[in-house]
């Protein structure tokens, strides 16, 4: 389960590395999506380089998301140039909502089902519950799922996995309150928050404000752990949490560090955006 492997990871007393992919995917969504979304090859690896990512490891990443349709070249600014996909746009636009909790409207009480149709392929099926699990589903039944809030690529989810999906809105006969604690393993997320809590605590303690290459490079790595509990947070409205919600605590802290630590990160990555980087390699 990749709620408790979280959990043991954290408690172990270290953060683990960050692999090149999922930096860039980090770097698009909190950098590069209010930027156009799009970078120079060589912009990419001087911002990864402060988290351990070698240029060869950057530039495969790089041609693996293209394959999966999240990047595409774009020449127009001259030499190789990366922007994110309609796709990309999609994904990483509705999880700032659930990172940054912006999500607009409140809940109607109302739950979202989905049925999929049976898959085939053992890789089919889990890719799909995967998919599912990040955008905030829990399985019902074998071939149901349910979210508080709908996600609209649940279907491109599964049609491009050759599937089908049908989608309807209703209310259920168990208590809400009873029906989240349960399928999200609220206790077992409660858990994780608390350690996610203490180890960013010692993650951000010697980071200055100052310093923008260490600004960059602790706020990416508080973010990287953050984006972890998407796939185990659905992002729930408040009335079905716990009152005294240990995920409360955690996102004040995160949200305190996150705007502390931006003005200097952002620095940063302007510089790298530069087409000659940072002067002298000052900041690298």
């Amino acid at each position: 389960m990749v709620l408790l492997g979280a959990a043991r990871h954290l408690r172990c007393g270290r953060l683990g590395p960050v692999n090149a992919r999922s930096a860039l995917f980090d770097l698009y969504g909190d950098h590069l999506r209010s930027r156009d979304g799009r970078a120079p090859i060589a912009a990419l690896v001087r911002l990864l380089a402060p988290l351990d990512s070698s240029a060869a490891a950057v530039r495969t990443a790089v041609s693996r998301m293209v394959r999966q349709q999240w990047l595409t070249p774009d020449r127009t600014g001259g030499g190789a140039t990366y922007a994110m996909t309609s796709q990309a746009w999609r994904r990483l636009d509705q999880a700032a909502e659930r990172i940054y909790r912006t999500r607009p409207g409140a809940w109607d009480e109302t739950w979202h089902l989905v049925v999929i149709d049976p898959l085939s392929q053992r890789g089919s099926r889990q890719r799909v519950r995967s998919a599912l699990a990040f955008l905030g589903y829990a399985p019902l039944a074998e071939s149901t799922w349910i979210a508080a809030y709908a996600s609209d690529e649940v279907g491109p989810v599964v049609s491009g996995e050759g599937g089908s999906s049908r989608a309807f809105r209703a209310r259920s006969d168990e208590d809400p309150r009873r029906l989240a604690h349960r399928l999200w393993h609220l206790d077992e997320l409660g858990v994780a928050y608390v350690d996610w809590l203490s180890q960013a605590r010692t993650l951000t303690s010697g980071a200055s404000a100052d310093d923008d290459r260490t600004a960059f490079a602790v706020r990416s790595r508080l973010v990287h752990e953050w984006r972890k509990f998407l796939f185990t947070d659905p992002g729930l409205p408040r009335q079905l949490l716990p009152a005294r919600w240990p995920g409360d605590e955690a996102a004040r802290f995160f949200d305190a560090e996150a705007a502390r630590l931006l003005p200097a990160a952002s620095r940063f990555v302007d510089c790298c955006l530069q087409p000659t980087g940072p002067p002298n390699g000052a900041l690298l």
